[in-house]
C-alpha cells in the first residue's frame, strides 16, 4: 500500500472558509406584476379585444367610402354660368324598344372612293441620313433647310432696338438741353483743348513724380511709418490715374463756374 508523500500541507489542518453572498433582491411587487402580465396577455389571444362587437356583415367596406366627399354644386342662377341642373337621359331598360325600320339611302362604299380618290396623298417628310447605316432624322430640324431667311421680317431690326434707340436718343437731347440751359446761365463753361492738354501734362508729372518716389521706398517694410508712406503713395497715384482716364475717355468736360 502506498502512502502519500508527507508535506507540511497536509500536517496542518485546512480551515475551510465559507463565503456567503448576500440575499439576492426581490421585489415586493413582483406577484402583482406577474398577475397584471397573465390577464393582459390571456385578453389579447383573439384577433383585437374580446370585448369588443364584431362588425355587422351588412357594414361591409364600399368602393370610395373612405374618400373624402366634395359638397354638392348648387345651380347657378348668375348670367354667363353654367347650370348643372341638366343630367344625361337614363341608361335604356331591357324593356325598352329601339327604333327599328330606319334605312338610309347613302352608299357607303361609293362614298368613300369618292372620298380617297379625290383626298391629296399624304407628303412624306423630308428626311436625311447623317451615318452610312442609314440612321435617319427630320431635314427641317437640322438646320440644312434655310427657313429663316424666308421670313417677312428677315433682315430688319426688332421693334425693341428702335424703342430702345429712341429712348436713348430722347435722353442725349434732354441732357444737352439742359447743359445748353446751365451755360446759357453762366454757371458752366467748357474746357478748352489747350487748357485739357495742360491738365493732362501736369497730372502725369505728378504721377512720374509720385512714382519716383515709391521706387526709392525700402523693399522691407518692418516699421509703421514705412508702411502708410506706401500707403499714401499708392492711393495718391490711383486718384491721379483715375482723373488721367477720364480727361483722355471724354473729349468734351464742362466745368462749373465758382
Amino acid at each position: 500500500m502506498e502512502y502519500p508523500p508527507e508535506s507540511i500541507h497536509t500536517l496542518i489542518p485546512r480551515e475551510e472558509v465559507r463565503i456567503e453572498k448576500p440575499q439576492r433582491y426581490t421585489s415586493r411587487f413582483r406577484t402583482t406584476v406577474v398577475q397584471e402580465k397573465k390577464s393582459s396577455k390571456d385578453a389579447m389571444k383573439t384577433m383585437g379585444p374580446a370585448k369588443v362587437e364584431m362588425p355587422s356583415p351588412d357594414k361591409y367596406l364600399q368602393k370610395n367610402s373612405r374618400d373624402n366627399k366634395l359638397a354638392e354644386k348648387k345651380a347657378s342662377t348668375k348670367a354667363g354660368e353654367h347650370s348643372y341642373t341638366h343630367r344625361k337621359p337614363d341608361v335604356p331598360t331591357r324593356s325598352d324598344v329601339p327604333l327599328m325600320g330606319l334605312h338610309s339611302n347613302k352608299d357607303f362604299v361609293k362614298t368613300n372612293v369618292m372620298e380617297t380618290t379625290m383626298s391629296e396623298p399624304r407628303k412624306p417628310k423630308p428626311i436625311y441620313a447623317d451615318t452610312k447605316r442609314g440612321h435617319r432624322q427630320l431635314l427641317e430640324d437640322s438646320g440644312l433647310v434655310p427657313k429663316y431667311i424666308q421670313k417677312k421680317d428677315y433682315g430688319e431690326t426688332p421693334e425693341y432696338l428702335n424703342q430702345r434707340r429712341e429712348e436713348v436718343q430722347q435722353a442725349q437731347q434732354q441732357y444737352d438741353q439742359y447743359v445748353s440751359d446751365r451755360m446759357k446761365e453762366g454757371a458752366m463753361k467748357v474746357l478748352s483743348a489747350e487748357e485739357r492738354s495742360s491738365i493732362m501734362v501736369g497730372l502725369k508729372k505728378n504721377w512720374e513724380d509720385l512714382n519716383r518716389q515709391y521706387q526709392g521706398l525700402s523693399m522691407v517694410t518692418d516699421t509703421i511709418t514705412k508702411k502708410h508712406r506706401k500707403e499714401r503713395l499708392e492711393h495718391a497715384m490711383r486718384q491721379l490715374e483715375s482723373h488721367i482716364g477720364m480727361l483722355e475717355r471724354y473729349t468734351t468736360i464742362y466745368v462749373a463756374n465758382d
